[in-house]
């Protein structure tokens, strides 16, 4: 399989390039990465519409992967609760060497063909779960072997990668692949294949959970008020939708705990 995420850089000599160079070169790569995002619009569709329906009858969405892919998925995971309030348990990142691997490398786990099987197990995965594996280079052995033992269980699986025709991507029912081309830095997949699989996730997450009725209109009438921004949010959101003052919003907000309760409630 050839890589193209570790292709060599279409610049040379980025030791000698000025500052102002560096950064244009940068994001004139960067600005190729929402119109290969694009092309993949058909398959990422074909996986919503996979994920909707287990999701509705009580499944899970779970991501996997290690290094930057796998930190990406924990951060897309951690955003759905506060976002549009659902259980923490509802969309669940998990990546190569747990934890603590968020912050620092732990040597070697992305190279355990059983690890990741292993990992969803702690969560009691069943058929009603889709099981999402994140990897740039799409030869993650950690993602591959949960994916395949995943297919074998008859779970839902899909992927997230930046190679054509990649290991990964055999092993998923629906397949993702993002081609970003060389990297700026050469074979430094956190910079435009990062970037792609941020895009893809945003997409799926949000997607799935306007599908799911956390959205109404265009307002997150689910999110956690767990700060005075959101709070504030929530208040002007419910001055619009309802037409009260901004004092009567912000009593109902907190009387009701949420900007759907408030205006599902409200009876004035």
């Amino acid at each position: 399989m050839k890589k193209t995420t570790e292709s060599d850089s279409n610049y040379d000599g980025l030791d000698k390039m000025s500052i102002v160079d560096l950064l244009t070169n940068i994001n004139r790569e960067d600005k190729t990465v929402a119109l290969s995002v694009e092309d993949q619009i058909p398959q990422i569709e074909y996986l919503v519409d996979a994920i909707v329906p287990k999701m509705k009858i009580g499944g899970r969405l779970f991501y996997l992967g290690a290094g930057t892919s796998g930190r990406l998925g924990v951060v897309d995971a951690s955003e759905c609760p506060p976002t549009f309030g659902v259980d923490h348990g509802l969309v669940i990142g998990i990546m190569a060497g747990g934890d603590k691997a968020m912050r620092k490398a732990v040597e070697f786990a992305e190279d355990s063909i059983g690890l990741g099987w292993k990992d969803l197990q702690t969560y009691n995965i069943n058929e009603n779960d889709v099981v999402i594996g994140i990897a740039a280079s799409g030869s993650t052995p950690y993602v591959i072997g949960a994916l395949e033992k995943c297919q074998q269980e008859n779970i839902t699986t899909g992927c997230i990668v930046c190679n054509a025709n990649s290991p990964v991507s055999k092993v998923a029912d629906f397949s993702i692949e993002v081609v970003v081309g060389p990297e700026f830095l050469t074979g430094s997949t956190r910079m435009k294949s990062g970037t792609a699989q941020k895009l893809v996730l945003n997409m799926i997450s949000t997607s799935v959970m306007i599908k799911l009725g956390k959205v109404k209109g265009n307002k997150m009438v689910d999110m956690h008020l767990s700060n005075n921004k959101l709070v504030d949010r929530g208040t002007e959101m419910l001055i619009l939708e309802i037409g009260v003052d901004y004092e009567t919003a912000k009593a109902l907000l907190h009387k009701f705990g949420s900007v759907r309760n408030a205006v599902d409630n409200y009876n004035g």
